[in-house]
Order: C-alpha cells, then structure tokens, then sequence
C-alpha cells in the first residue's frame, strides 16, 4: 500500500476498484455536473461560474452552484444573497437566487460573511462532499461546482465523490498560462473527467475612444495553450468595468454578453438535457 498511486485502474488484483462516488441526497436529481477549475488562484473562476449558470437559467434549465471553494467563498456575494441556508427533515435547504438558481455555500453557514474559516484539509473536504449529499438541491439540471486552485483536496475529492461530466479550465493570458491550463488539464485526464474546453478571462479591452481592441497581457497565449493540448478555447472574456459592476452589486444574473451565451450554447450541445 505504500507503493499506492491514488490510480485505481492501475491496481494490481490484490486490490478491487473501489467506487467512492457520494450519493446525492434523496430528494434531488442532478443531470450534468460540471467544474470550473484552474491551476492557480485569482484567474476568475466564480466569476465564469456565476456567469456560466446566470446564462443556462436564461435559456429556461434548472440551474445549481455548488460553492467548493470553502476557504474563498464569493458566490453569494456576487449573486446579492445574504441570508442564511434554512433546513428541514430531507435536508439542507439551498438558497435561492432572484433569478432563480440554486446555490450553497459555506458562507450561508457562517454568522458573518467575512469569518474566516480556519479548517483542515479534511474537514473541509468532507464539507464539499456534504454539500452534495445532505442539501435537498430539487430536480436540477445543470451544476456548477466553483472550485478552489490547484489539484488539492477538494478537486481530488470533487473528481471522485461527484459524477463530473466535464471540467471548464479558467486561465488568464499571461506567460503563466501554460502552466496554469496544464496542472488542471492534466489531473482531469489522471482522473478520467472529459475537459470541456478553456475559457480566458481578462482577454483584452475595448478602446472608449475607437472601440479598437486592446490586449494588455499579450495575444495569443491561451490559444497556442488550447491547440497545444487539443482543447477548445471556448471564450474569451475581456476587462469590462459592467462585469465588476455587477459582481460588485450582486446583479451578476442581469449582465448579458455575447461570450456568456456563446459558453451557454456550447454547453447546451455538448450535454444536452435528454
């Protein structure tokens, strides 16, 4: 056991594959899951999840976040919900937003937004994992999961606890992307979750003057990345101050581009809702 690579299918018959997927609570039914993931922090992964979910709720599914960055939670901030997750004989009960997606998150378990929550490793997966067997999430029909960075704890744990039907790669379009998109792709491939495509955040900005485009960290970079390992770059989303805007206030749900319902029709084709 010492020799162990946390590879199941590389096992000798000494050991049975073992299935740890966590059973989801019994009052819910989740058709998709999807993760955004990235292999660093502060590349804008809750603001694609947020916007992600925003836009597939427009286009009439049932739409759910499931908040797993513990440490860093921002969804219910960005969503304008602050009041506290209620509960009942099934369950956890999940907050609901104006727009009418569900979301949990350790922040609407906590007295005050701004605790910070000083746990270890294992807790804090384990909470992760709860969060999807003890909250009465309905009949949903796409889940985003806003992961942590990095290939910790949690995405090891969401990866095998969850059914992840594919994963969204966050990165921005700096000389670091290489090794951002590779870290996540890679550990996605080790753990046999299909990689749904790369989104690119911070892309570039629109002159006010003469509406020419403007790419302050470099062109081309995620794209090289994406051909590179046989990806699609999905979108790109540019520095809007309308995007901050509405994180700022909780109105992520009334922000409406083109790259927003571009990825929402993506994800509509690739897994459709039978």
């Amino acid at each position: 056991m010492s020799e162990c690579t946390h590879d199941c299918s590389t096992c000798s018959s000494r050991c049975e594959q073992a299935d740890l997927k966590a059973k989801l609570n019994a009052s819910s039914q989740v058709r998709h899951v999807i993760a955004v993931v990235s292999g660093k922090g502060g590349v804008g992964k809750s603001l694609v999840t947020s916007f992600a979910a925003s836009a597939m709720r427009r286009r009439g599914y049932e739409t759910a976040i499931l908040d797993a960055d513990i440490t860093g939670p921002s969804i219910p901030r960005v969503f304008g919900v602050s009041e506290s997750a209620m509960g009942n004989d099934e369950g956890i009960l999940p907050a609901v937003t104006a727009g009418g997606i569900r979301l949990m998150s350790i922040n609407l378990l906590l007295e005050n937004d701004t605790d910070p929550v000083i746990w270890r490793g294992s807790l804090i997966s384990g909470t992760v994992t709860q969060f999807w067997t003890d909250v009465v999430w309905g009949d949903v029909d796409y889940m985003f999961v806003d992961m942590p960075p990095g290939t910790g704890d949690v995405p090891l744990t969401v990866f095998q606890s969850l059914p992840v039907d594919g994963i969204l790669v966050v990165t921005s379009p700096q000389e670091l992307v290489d090794m951002i998109v590779s870290k996540a792709v890679k550990m996605a491939r080790m753990m046999n979750v299909p990689v749904l495509g790369l989104v690119e955040n911070m892309s570039y900005l629109n002159c006010p003057d003469c509406g020419r485009r403007i790419y302050p960290f470099g062109e081309g970079k995620t794209k090289a990345t994406a051909e590179a390992f046989s990806l699609p770059l999905l979108c790109q989303i540019p520095l809007d101050p309308a995007v901050a805007q509405a994180c700022d206030h909780g109105e992520v749900e009334k922000y409406r581009a083109d790259w927003t319902e571009d990825l929402a029709l993506y994800l509509e084709k690739t897994l459709p809702v039978q």
